[in-house]
């Protein structure tokens, strides 16, 4: 053996060793061979962005595609390097999949364009944004979604909500019931359709006083929705209802924990089945209070709750009768 063929020997030897050291608990296997050995245990090396082998040091790739978290810059005089833009999203007419042209005219290396690479950048961005709403769907969409994202503001809902809403929405238009329709009316529908599948007290009155659209056309429109796209909705628990009410009327906890006892002797003496939660709710509280001595009048309890001072009444008796409380 030559002295050629020790030191190659020897360096590939070290190679193997250096590799693995680094990289042990990166490994992963390949069943497809290489041209350098038959072998094929195939090594990764997140850290320089290598793949080879860990027997005779054959490179496969010198460059692999980073799987770990973006990082950007903070500062104001250096370009933001973060390797995406933002995530998908169905709040989107597009879903976030469309193609953004920057308004900023410097290129990476972070110097200023020339007056005619920026004339046609403007071009280009006027063809984008043109291209992108020319469709009646996204017109749609753009005036669906951009009253969604008003109406979470306002009532104080989660991305959770506003995804499912925007989802339900799509199936809508998909299925062609929003034809004939207005497009607050039906996202106002969706949005309530949302709140009633993920469990959130969120009543129609609310959303018509949100969306200034009167309460019998949402709900009209969420008949056909639940009807059409064949929707299950969970009942809503009246248990939840009673933080909300509590809050506005700054009740104190030792009130809110008895009347979510009366409302689970409601629900086992079936007292609660087919009543509105939020009177329901309303009652439970304005027992409690009298069980724990508090000044609150049915007409506060009422407004608090979005209901009348009947169903307050008549909800009390309906619990009195049934002996779910003892005052």
């Amino acid at each position: 053996m030559n002295l050629a063929s020790s030191v190659q020997m020897i360096t590939t030897h070290n190679f193997c060793t250096v590799s693995m050291t680094r990289v042990q608990k990166y490994t992963t296997t390949n069943k497809e061979g290489h041209p350098s050995c038959d072998q094929s245990a195939i090594t990764t090396d997140f850290e320089t962005g290598e793949v080879f082998c860990s027997r005779c040091g054959f490179v496969l790739s010198e460059r692999i595609e980073d799987s770990g978290s973006e990082w950007g810059s903070f500062s104001y005089d250096k370009i933001n390097n973060e390797r995406t833009g933002s995530g998908t999203s169905l709040t989107k007419h597009d879903q976030g999949l469309s193609t953004i042209i920057n308004s900023i005219n410097i290129d990476a290396s972070g110097k200023s364009l020339s007056p005619t690479m920026k004339k046609t950048l403007k071009q280009l961005r006027i063809l984008d944004r043109r291209s992108q709403t020319h469709a009646p769907i996204d017109k749609n969409f753009i005036q669906a979604f951009s009253e969604l994202n008003r109406l979470k503001d306002k009532l104080v809902l989660s991305n959770t909500i506003i995804e499912k809403a925007a989802y339900i929405y799509r199936k809508a238009v998909e299925r062609k019931l929003v034809q004939g329709r207005t497009i607050s009316g039906m996202i106002a529908a969706a949005l309530y359709a949302a709140c009633r599948n993920t469990e959130t007290p969120r009543t129609l009155k609310d959303i018509a006083d949100a969306t200034n659209v009167k309460r019998k056309y949402i709900a009209r429109c969420y008949r056909l929705i639940y009807r059409e796209l064949d929707l299950k909705m969970p009942v809503v628990d009246s248990i939840q209802c009673i933080a909300r009410i509590s809050s506005r009327l700054e009740i104190t906890e030792k009130i809110k924990r008895y009347a979510t006892k009366v409302l689970k002797s409601s629900q086992e003496y079936k007292e609660s089945a087919g009543k509105d939660p939020m009177g329901l709710a309303g009652a439970a509280l304005y027992l409690s209070c009298i069980k724990n001595k508090e000044d609150k009048t049915q007409r506060e309890i009422a407004n608090a709750a979005n209901v009348t001072e009947v169903t307050i009444r008549n909800r009390v008796k309906g619990l009195r009768l049934c002996h779910v409380v003892e005052l």
